[in-house]
């Protein structure tokens, strides 16, 4: 859940996206405008006391009048107010797609591209046709050459397979694009989900799932079992290779340069020089090597396992790949097992919405330019920056201040902070899109030249300058991240709207919600990940031995504190893997809750009580309502494997009782089940 610290990285594999059903003329009905997800007193639990559940108090009746809706495997603010931009959206590509603009515009490039998202019957008329050359160029592989040839040519064209290969900054040499290539290949959400024995019923309905892929492409039943074993016995060795969630958390020991040399001696069974050539990158020097022990697993393999099953380990992630983009029997079944299976979701989104999230996951740039233009006003950016640079002016007299900190460490540490950067909204200039031949009655072609688009234009950077007026995320994003490896933190537009940011509140709201947001991204480059990331984005051990030692002790109590809470019973949050996301909450109300401070002594008529609350108190509760969350249970579980954020409940309580302030707002005595003693409270910036 965000929001998120966030490393630009192309991963090479294809979206993942529930499928969809149905259409209509015209496009797509328009159903009711959703409301505004703003802060409300309404949403409290007056019965609850703030000592007794505070989560409850803040959102409680919220919780009660908002099930999950049957679309959704979770609700939240961020769902609520995702919706909203959804049916703002909506109307754009309505539009775009009913309009005769001039090819290579925005407004045309997203109108051909929903129509064919739209046009089912083309599709039911279709059925398998868009693959069947990719499975044709599947069955003629001859040679282990052949295999890591075309498996080059599906990552040039988007498509995953057996490992991740991608290109992003070098986190050593952060001015640079370099080569990544790091473990993958995997179906399931997790590798656990391959090995752990509480999964073993997700195993088994997986295995299901892929025979009846395998039958729809006209397989025999005994055929498409047997290939699914396949599958996902491939895939489960993959799985046995792979690190942890946790261990992918440590960016020094995921970051392994290899000379091209190296690389091609270490692992002699992979066709590395064949699928370098083929992913035109014949002539890099160095590749970074995320995990060496995975590709010394793939070696293995490649020489153990038969080139059959290779075939048809890639037939699956070809048809996976494109599942939501075929016949409605493709798309369905996909959905019924990672979207009603594994997260609990019982219906599918309309057919519009996924459309949506094709186009903005594909050509979002061009999307969201049109967002843009209609729906972000100026004179929110401008608010956005004051807000930002009240909290940096915070933030950095915590870093002067900090009682732990010694004086070496501290100079390096605001030095990375004058070099600190940030965007709000959107791009100063969009991602042209006009070279890529968008068809309205191709989806999949469409999907595929899209995403063949975006990684020749990452590939061909390697070993150029980083372009640092790139975007990670796409202007109706509601979300938020912070780079490292540049060093900045980044607000679409999407999430610059109620409950976030809005012009109507009292800054006790504001700062309660988008004040914490700004300090949480702010945070990110001092957590347990960014802090090893100096002034220049680069992976350094800058911090001196005792300080660091000093950090780790004051982590492990944030560790402790969220591994005792439990997400279902008996499946408890992961306090390491979730580590980064908690301090950075943790850091955020605590930058947040002094910049209120601080406005509220400049301009002491502010002080004052709104609906008996004082703005202490509404800045508390105000932060507890963006967390709120319902979710179903699968989805719960899925989330408490993979997700490096605490669910919302303990997002929203697990920092407050960190904060003496808080136990001051709401009078919280010892005796209360909230209170918690101060020893045990963690508290680093």
């Amino acid at each position: 859940m965000p929001p998120c610290n966030f490393k630009t990285k192309w991963a090479g594999a294809a979206l993942a996206l529930a499928g969809w059903t149905g259409a209509a003329e015209p496009l797509a009905p328009f159903g009711a405008e959703p409301p505004v997800p703003a802060f409300s007193l309404s949403y409290m639990d007056r019965a609850v006391s703030p000592g007794q559940d505070f989560y409850s108090f803040a959102e409680g009746q919220w919780s009660k009048d908002n099930p999950v809706p049957a679309d959704k495997s979770l609700w939240s603010s961020f769902s609520q107010l995702a919706e909203y931009n959804s049916y703002l959206i909506h109307s754009l590509l309505e539009e775009a797609a009913a309009g005769n603009d001039p090819k290579g515009t925005p407004r045309r490039e997203a109108g051909d591209f929903y129509r064919s998202a739209m046009d089912t019957n083309r599709l039911e008329e279709l059925r398998f046709d868009p693959i069947t050359n990719d499975l044709g160029r599947i069955e003629a592989i001859k040679t282990t050459e052949d295999l890591f040839g075309l498996l080059a040519r599906f990552h040039n064209e988007g498509a995953g397979g057996i490992f991740s290969a991608g290109v992003g900054p070098d986190a050593r040499q952060s001015t640079l694009y370099a080569l990544e290539l790091e473990q993958g290949g995997l179906s399931l959400p997790d590798r656990d989900y391959y090995l752990k024995p509480e999964f073993a019923k997700y195993r088994q309905a997986y295995r299901d799932h892929l025979a009846k892929m395998f039958a729809l492409l006209g397989e025999t039943p005994d055929a498409a079992a047997t290939h699914a074993e396949v599958v996902f016995d491939v895939e489960r060795d993959l799985a046995r290779a792979s690190r942890t969630r946790v261990e992918l958390r440590d960016p020094i020991k995921n970051y392994n340069k290899f000379t091209k040399t190296d690389l091609l001696e270490k692992n002699r069974a992979i066709a590395w020089q064949v699928y370098l050539s083929e992913r035109s990158l014949g002539g890099v020097s160095y590749a970074i090597i995320g995990q060496p022990e995975f590709f010394d697993a793939v070696d293995k393999m490649v020489q153990s396992r038969p080139l059959s099953d290779w075939k048809v380990y890639l037939r699956w992630h070809v048809l996976h790949g494109s599942a939501p983009f075929l016949c409605q029997d493709a798309e369905v079944e996909n959905f019924n097992f990672f979207g009603k299976f594994l997260s609990g979701q019982p219906e599918q989104e309309p057919r519009w919405k996924r459309a949506f999230h094709t186009l903005n996951g594909t050509i979002g740039e061009a999307v969201g330019q049109l967002y843009v233009e209609k729906y972000f006003p100026p004179e929110a950016k401008a608010r956005m920056k004051d807000l930002v640079e009240n909290l940096k002016t915070v933030f950095r007299d915590h870093l002067e201040k900090v009682d732990w900190m010694t004086g070496e460490t501290r100079a390096k540490a605001l030095a990375k902070f004058a070099r600190f950067t940030q965007k709000i909204g959107c791009p100063d200039k969009f991602r042209d899109y006009s070279s890529i031949e968008l068809r309205p009655d191709d989806f999949l072609g469409n999907v595929r030249r899209a995403q063949a688009f975006e990684v020749h234009r990452e590939t061909v950077r390697v070993g150029q300058t980083v372009d640092r007026t790139e975007w990670g995320m796409t202007p109706p994003t509601v979300n938020a991240y912070f780079n490292p490896l540049l060093n900045e933190i980044v607000f679409p537009a999407g999430i610059l709207q109620p409950p976030f940011f809005d012009v109507r509140m009292d800054d006790a709201v504001n700062y309660g919600a988008i004040g914490v947001v700004i300090g949480h991204e702010i945070t990110h480059g001092y957590d347990d990940e960014g802090r090893k990331f100096d002034a220049e984005g680069n992976l350094n051990e800058w911090w001196s031995k005792k300080d660091a030692e000093e950090f780790d002790a004051r982590a492990q109590k944030v560790v402790e504190e969220y591994d005792a809470f439990q997400a279902l019973p008996g499946v408890h949050v992961n306090g390491k893997l979730t580590l980064g996301e908690n301090l950075a909450d943790i850091g955020g109300v605590s930058i947040a809750y002094d910049a209120l401070e601080r406005t509220l002594a400049k301009d002491p008529s502010q002080r004052k009580t709104i609906d008996g609350l004082t703005p202490e108190q509404r800045f508390f509760i105000s932060f507890a309502q963006v967390w709120r969350t319902n979710i179903r249970d699968a989805e719960a579980r899925r989330r408490a494997t993979v997700d490096p954020h605490s669910p919302g409940r303990f997002r929203a309580v697990g920092p407050l009782v960190n904060f003496g302030e808080f136990f001051e707002a709401f009078k919280i005595k010892p005796e209360d089940p909230m209170w918690r003693a101060p020893e045990l409270r963690a508290h680093i910036w």
